[in-house]
């Protein structure tokens, strides 16, 4: 999209219909999605969290196309409508990007648009994404993740405080927080011998101060993405357009984000489906999106791996390979933490998921993102599994029966009082090696071989 039309876009958020927020959410959101729910008969079952079915896949594309042509976003900022027109939201499809590079020289990784059951591997793309992270154990779990060699790109957490002050959105420290990320990447690049690999950052940055600061020849780099994000449901701020006008002539790639809630206003997975599809073709025109992260968020149990999210996550994966291909990426956010098989359970699970689909994986925010519980061992998994289930031509009806095998595993976490955070890095990995203890890597070799077992060539 070149920069005329992209403010001409923008510019329709002060000019478009008024509407309050509230009304926005009662009248637009969750009466619109409700009749095309009832309109197309959507429903789903529990038992099939990777469905085969063409017609669905045909329907959900249509709906959400409708969705966002009939109701547009909505501009908090200004509390407009931002409509566009059913050209504009085709001509948005058909230029999405089915290759992208992501880094530089012997480091430089293609992603692509996947299909249904294909062959071809998933990008692997680790650390702890967007994950609150105090600074003594920022730089460590980020190496923890960059020495897999399973990886193909990296990401990490937010910083929570810099040099002991804690990190404020909007004022110094949030510049000092973004720029020791991008620090602390690079160094951990360089450390692991791949300077040149790809980097999601910038990811300290809360508002479009922070997203400032990030860039630079030795922070954010053209071959690099940061975040552009839409909001629940079908919303958009100025400091989001912000960020992603920040990419003009520079070059960073935009990753849009969108966390539609699964049993929020958009009702239960069919209809938050809908709505999720619906940003994604809105923000190849308000994000200018040079490639999509899907994170679903359900409204009692958090994490990717509810069966809702995971339901949401397949289906939307497959409606874009079959009717636009489009480089999908998908969080996983288990709901357990580090030193937990459960947690390991979640990974196999969503990870299965995803790339039988047709997606590309991204993680991991374990302890559903709240605490840093997370290291680089589940990385490992999720791309030793991603990668293998992609080799071995797994169908989407083997994969389910694996699922389901899986959920029976670890969906009892969700009901636990206290959640099942797990233990923080510092007591999962030796600090000084920054490699797995003993225990934490049996309980990965002891689900390796279940997995193995259960028919995943390892």
């Amino acid at each position: 999209m070149d920069t005329k039309k992209f403010l001409e876009i923008c510019a329709r958020g002060k000019t478009g219909p008024a509407v309050e927020k509230d009304d926005w959410d009662l009248d637009y959101i969750i009466d619109g999605v409700r009749d095309l729910v009832e309109d197309y008969d959507f429903s789903w079952d529990k038992q099939v969290i990777i469905p085969n079915d063409e017609k669905l896949l045909d329907d959900m594309f249509e709906a959400a196309k409708k969705l966002i042509v009939d109701l547009g976003i909505y501009n908090m900022s200004t509390k407009r409508i931002i409509h566009f027109e059913k050209e504009e939201i085709e001509e948005g499809l058909r230029n999405m990007k089915t290759e992208l590079v992501m880094g530089e020289g012997k480091d430089a990784v293609t992603l692509k648009a996947r299909k249904i059951e294909d062959e071809s591997l998933p990008v692997v793309w680790a650390g702890n994404p967007g994950c609150p992270t105090p600074e003594s154990l920022y730089y460590p779990i980020i190496l923890s993740a960059a020495k897999e060699p399973v990886i193909d790109l990296l990401t990490c957490g937010s910083l929570v405080d810099v040099d002991g002050y804690a990190v404020t959105s909007g004022d110094v420290t949030e510049v000092v927080a973004v720029r020791r990320e991008m620090e602390y990447l690079h160094k951990a690049l360089k450390e692991v011998g791949r300077e040149g690999m790809g980097l999601l950052a910038a990811e300290s940055a809360v508002t479009e101060v922070g997203d400032y600061a990030a860039v630079g020849e030795k922070r954010l780099r053209p071959c690099d993405s940061h975040l552009v994000a839409m909001f629940n449901e079908l919303m958009i701020d100025n400091g989001n357009l912000v960020r992603a006008a920040n990419s003009l002539d520079y070059g960073m790639k935009n990753a849009s984000l969108a966390c539609t809630m699964v049993g929020g206003l958009a009702g239960d997975a069919p209809g938050a489906t809908i709505v999720m599809l619906a940003s994604i073709m809105a923000a190849n025109l308000v994000c200018m999106a040079d490639y999509h992260l899907c994170h679903p968020i359900h409204i009692q149990d958090v994490a990717t791996t509810a069966r809702g999210c995971l339901w949401l996550q397949s289906v939307l994966c497959q409606t874009f390979a079959k009717n636009a291909p489009a480089i999908i990426v998908c969080d996983l956010w288990p709901s357990s933490g580090a030193m937990t098989k459960e947690l390991l359970y979640e990974v196999a699970a969503n990870t299965i998921v995803v790339t039988v689909s047709g997606g590309h994986l991204e993680g991991l925010g374990s302890a559903n993102g709240n605490k840093p519980n997370g290291t680089g061992l589940e990385v490992r998994l999720m791309g030793e599994v991603g990668k293998a289930v992609a080799k071995q031509k797994m169908t989407r009806e083997e994969a389910n029966e694996i699922v389901l095998k899986l959920l029976d595993k670890y969906e009892h976490v969700f009901r636990m009082e206290d959640g099942n955070c797990g233990k923080p890095f510092n007591e999962a990995y030796d600090m000084e090696t920054i490699t797995p203890l003993p225990e934490w890597l049996a309980m990965y070799e002891e689900v390796r071989a279940e997995l193995t077992e259960m028919g995943i060539q390892l």
